[in-house]
């Protein structure tokens, strides 16, 4: 495949991987979301999620920082369950968030990496089909976001009852389906 070809074709692979078909990320991505719907403050943490699984994303994809699936899969889902109980636990965004969304952005970027391994990387077009990969799932990222702000979180996010009606509920919802994949990843690998 040629330049153009590659980049378009990983684009397309990374975009995927997160929708329709990556429903544990959509959620993590959720979770980021419903703590504090202020469109900057979430970029901000998808930004830093963004460069943390891009690190580790590459370094797997290189074969610098390889865990096996059985390892990262219960991870990943575990992350969404901290991030779904910090929801329901708390207000408004600690500091410390967003060295936490920073570690979990390290651990989905090797689940990337497994899918991406997969799937393969072109050998002449390593970087172009890695690079595309990434851009791909971060175009998926901001259109979850996107498409939860412009749905719920400008309509609602200054109500009173936010939390109670919205954050809670669906953190909760996310968290039982969080759990359940935890257990379920670690006794069926």
């Amino acid at each position: 495949m040629d330049w153009g070809t590659t980049a378009w074709h990983y684009l397309q692979l990374g975009f995927m991987h997160v929708l329709p078909l990556g429903f544990d990320h959509l959620l993590f991505i959720l979770t980021l979301f419903f703590l504090n719907s202020e469109l900057k403050s979430v970029l901000l943490q998808c930004t830093l999620f963004t460069l943390a699984h891009s690190i580790s994303l590459g370094l797997s994809a290189l074969g610098y920082w390889v865990l096996s699936s059985q390892v990262i899969e219960p991870l990943i889902a575990l992350t969404i369950l901290i991030t779904a109980i910090e929801n329901i636990a708390h207000s408004k965004v600690k500091g410390y968030r967003l060295m936490l969304v920073f570690v979990f952005g390290l651990i989905h970027g090797m689940g990337f990496a497994t899918a991406l391994r997969e799937v393969g990387l072109p050998a002449g077009s390593f970087f172009t089909a890695l690079f595309s990969f990434n851009v791909g799932v971060e175009l998926a990222q901001l259109s979850i976001l996107l498409l939860a702000y412009f749905s719920i979180g400008k309509w609602f996010k200054d109500k009173e009852w936010y939390n109670i009606r919205i954050v809670y509920p669906l953190s909760s919802v996310i968290a039982c389906i969080a759990f359940y994949w935890t257990i379920q990843r670690l006794l069926y690998p």
